[in-house]
């Protein structure tokens, strides 16, 4: 596509942020909703619509070339990510699940699942390649290093038991006896046909005839199951229920825009490193021609103000201090040409009050803050119920919407009428970066100026005071001093004196950095839930299916690691619990995870663990190490398998020597620290959660994903992918919809494996001849236990005795909104306060 169609596709983008802007910033503050139903409608339909926003503009920042209206972009994407995740974070809070349905959102909106399938910008990585690639680079260096190179293990000998021998043995001589069977059989059956032949060359023109009528019977008959079956396939493709046979090769115009998309991001590249070389040659050209000529405006301006505070005071001004801003607070509410004119003077008097009256109020502060804490203590306990504020939901304070308001007036400031027939190869402007730029090197030259008319205001006091004859006043400004309180200590560095390079290579040594499979979040296959608002509202909790579950991951996992702006700002999440069955597919979205955002991966499994930095000094030092490369080589993921083990109510006899519960006190402590600017996650992942202490595992797990064993329309989706891409074909003969059926509680971990049993090389050189049928995946999976009702249930009454589960349940209840009613005075209201 051209320059302009992305060009409309980001205008339209900023339209819609426009009118949610204008929705989110009413003219007057909307009243609280009383409703939960209707408020979680108004939060689900913003965060569709966030949604709608973010999949443009993703499109747009991947495909547009030019540099400057990039920059734009993606300081409007950082935006959108971040407010798609409060408004996430706040409809979790109003619905107390992890997990929301919004089919009559989408349907009123005219929209389809994929719509609101949350996109993962293609810059996590594209913008980090170099790195990435270095870093793999290292690992695989190490790895040669350390002989684990991942090639092919050769098969050793082993001895066989009596047990497998005999069977061996069995196989043998049944197989041998079946050959001999066979031979005999087949000479028979030569004997049978010599004697046939015979009597058939006495029957004459009548045993012709027969035979004729035969051929004939068994030719037409074919002839016309073919003609019936070409006949049902052109008629399914004019009823659109089958697609043309040419619609499944690669169309040329698919195969021909991809390249476009892949010359245009190369583009991109070779622009933006014109444009940052553009960068430098301008600020150096500005620096050299215009920067003299501000140094002398802006020494001027400053001497003028020194001289007319002086004549209207009779002394000169203290300087402002560089951390109050300098001498921009000198021109903070003038202009530089309004300094000149006679209202100077009362700009000089104006500004020293200013000073005063900041003074006094830093000494003040903390003296009011108890007092009006006191006081506002008093009136809350005076008021008891009866004057209570309004109560109702709101919408809680966006870290997001400002950024939003400031990328959107850049775009119709800038961006929105500019003409650009001149630029149609669509690379940078200069006038643009000199604007952006003059402003940068004003900055620079008046911290200069500062310091020199600083030394040059106590030249001309100590010269006034010479000629006066009286002693210099020490009267300088004191430097307001740092708020009293206790230091926090500062984690002792263990390992100071080494380099990031041998810790890296310490812990690939000791197998606690990994590589993560080459897997994608895409990869993780599933269907939308469809009737999940339906069995809602019949009070039916519906379970999750696999596309929420693949959402709630991007939204937690990958769009914060991801963007350093959107982890800073948006809720923290610092860890996460994935919980389900064997074979759910817990591992590999931890691995998606590390592959969407190019972080590194930590295996702090207990049974990894074992034998590994023995003691408590040995333990503390494993735990600084992997918690400072994974800060210093941000972004992180801490997987943590098998976590339930790490809070066991009681130990095992068999595990008690590797010893599951070593890191249950300290991992809490180092989660402490971890703050907005550390993209490091802990991932926990658990399928038999019962035997852990479920408070333990909720404080350090604040998130607890719950993930059931796949629904028939994600099993249908699994079983067509699958069988493809393990090199079979999916034709009439299979009826998928009969095996999607009948393989209800098996997992993705079981389908794959009974996919891989069938389809084995010389199978699939057979398709042609003999194509797939159903039946053929039933003994296979008949083998396997299934993931019974019985288990599912117990892990959805595990779940809800979490927090969330809790709040959800009680909520149900209708107990949720008998707290929320306003009662006045008397027990119940003493009853609420102590709650």
């Amino acid at each position: 596509m051209s320059h302009s169609t992305y060009n409309k596709l980001w205008a339209d983008a900023q339209v819609e942020l426009n009118s949610l802007l204008t929705q989110e910033f009413p003219a007057q503050p909307p009243r609280p909703e009383k409703d939960r139903v209707v408020f979680f409608q108004r939060l689900a339909t913003l965060y569709v619509r966030y949604v709608q926003i973010f999949r443009q503009l993703e499109e747009a920042y991947d495909q547009v070339v030019h540099p400057q209206k990039r920059k734009v972009i993606r300081e409007v994407l950082d935006g959108v990510m971040g407010r798609v995740l409060e408004l996430k974070n706040e409809m979790v809070e109003k619905e107390f699940s992890e997990y929301h349905y919004m089919d009559d959102v989408i349907q009123d909106l005219k929209l389809t699942p994929e719509d609101i399938e949350i996109p993962i910008p293609r810059y996590f990585l594209s913008e980090r390649s170099k790195v990435l690639q270095e870093r793999r680079n290292m690992l695989s260096n190490i790895l040669n290093l350390i002989e684990v190179v991942e090639r092919p293990k050769p098969v050793g000998v082993r001895a066989l038991n009596l047990e497998e021998a005999i069977k061996i043995i069995q196989v043998s001589e049944r197989a041998r006896q079946g050959r001999l069977r066979a031979k005999f059989m087949r000479e028979i059956q030569r004997d049978e046909e010599r004697q046939r032949r015979a009597k058939d060359r006495d029957l004459g023109a009548a045993a012709i005839d027969t035979a004729v009528v035969r051929i004939q019977k068994v030719w037409k008959g074919y002839v016309q199951r073919k003609r019936t079956k070409r006949e049902r396939e052109e008629e399914m493709i004019f009823l659109g229920m089958a697609m043309e046979p040419r619609h499944t090769q690669p169309c040329p115009a698919i195969t021909a825009a991809l390249a476009n998309e892949a010359r245009r991001r190369g583009k991109q590249e070779e622009h933006e490193e014109d444009y940052q070389k553009s960068i430098v040659a301008i600020t150096d050209k500005l620096r050299e021609v215009e920067g003299p000529d501000m140094r002398e405006t802006m020494k001027d301006q400053i001497r003028q103000w020194f001289i007319e505070c002086h004549d209207a005071t009779g002394t000169f001004p203290d300087y402002p201090e560089e951390e109050d801003g300098g001498s921009t607070l000198i021109f903070a509410e003038k202009t530089p040409q309004q300094v000149f004119i006679s209202e100077s003077i009362f700009w000089c008097e104006m500004l020293m009050e200013e000073l005063a009256a900041k003074d006094e109020e830093d000494a003040n502060k903390s003296t009011k803050g108890k007092e009006e804490k006191k006081d506002k203590g008093k009136k809350d306990k005076g008021k008891g119920g009866d004057e209570e504020e309004e109560s109702g939901l709101k919408m809680l304070p966006s870290a997001f919407l400002g950024e939003l308001e400031v990328g959107h007036k850049t775009f119709g400031e800038v961006w929105q009428n500019r003409t650009e027939s001149k630029n149609f190869s669509q690379r940078h402007e200069a006038e643009l970066i000199k604007e952006e730029k003059r402003k940068e090197i004003e900055v620079e030259i008046r911290l200069q100026v500062d310091e020199l008319m600083r030394q040059e205001l106590a030249n001309w006091k100590l010269a006034v005071d010479k000629d006066k004859g009286g002693k210099a006043k020490g009267g300088a400004k004191k430097k307001k001093g740092s708020k009293s309180g206790k230091k926090k200590k500062k984690d002792k560095d263990l390992t100071a004196d080494r380099n990031i390079e041998s810790l890296y290579q310490e812990l690939v040594e000791q197998g606690l950095l990994k590589q993560s499979d080459n897997v994608k979040l895409q990869d993780y296959l599933g269907d939308y839930s469809y009737l999940g608002t339906t069995l809602r509202q019949t009070d039916i909790e519906p379970m999750p299916s696999l596309s929420d579950v693949r959402q709630v991951i991007a939204l937690y996992a990958v769009l914060p690691l991801g963007s350093q702006v959107v982890h800073e700002k948006a809720p923290l999440v610092k860890a996460i619990l994935l919980a389900g069955p064997v074979g759910v597919g817990k591992k590999m979205l931890v691995h998606a995870i590390c592959q969407e955002t190019g972080a590194n991966l930590f295996d702090l499994s207990p049974l990894n663990l074992a034998g590994k930095y023995p003691g408590k000094s040995g333990l503390a030092m494993m735990l600084h190490m992997v918690f400072k490369v994974a800060r210093l080589l941000q972004p992180s993921v801490v997987w943590i398998g098998d976590t339930e083990k790490m809070f066991y109510k009681k130990v095992p006899k068999e595990e008690k020597e590797l010893d599951p519960k070593r890191l249950k006190k300290d991992l809490p402590k180092i989660l402490k620290s971890i703050k907005g600017e550390d993209r490091v996650l802990v991932v926990g992942t658990t399928h038999d959660p019962f035997n852990a202490d479920l408070k333990s595992l909720c404080k350090v797990y604040s998130k607890i994903i719950l993930i059931p064993r796949p629904d028939y329309a994600s099993r249908y989706v699994m079983w067509r992918q699958l069988i493809k891409k393990n090199g079979g074909q999916v034709t009439a003969a299979l009826d998928l919809s009969s095996l999607a059926k009948i393989s209800d509680g098996y997992t993705q971990g079981h389908m794959v494996q009974v996919v891989r049993s069938i389809l084995t090389e010389r199978r699939v050189q057979q398709l042609a001849k003999r194509p797939l049928g159903a039946t053929e995946f039933v003994a296979p999976l008949a083998k396997i236990d299934p993931v019974f009702q019985d288990e599912e249930e117990a892990l959805k009454n595990w779940y809800a005795k979490t927090p969330l589960g809790k709040k959800r349940a009680k909520a149900a209840s209708g107990k949720e909104g008998e707290e929320e009613a306003p009662t006045k005075g008397g027990k119940d209201a003493k009853k609420k306060g102590k709650k």
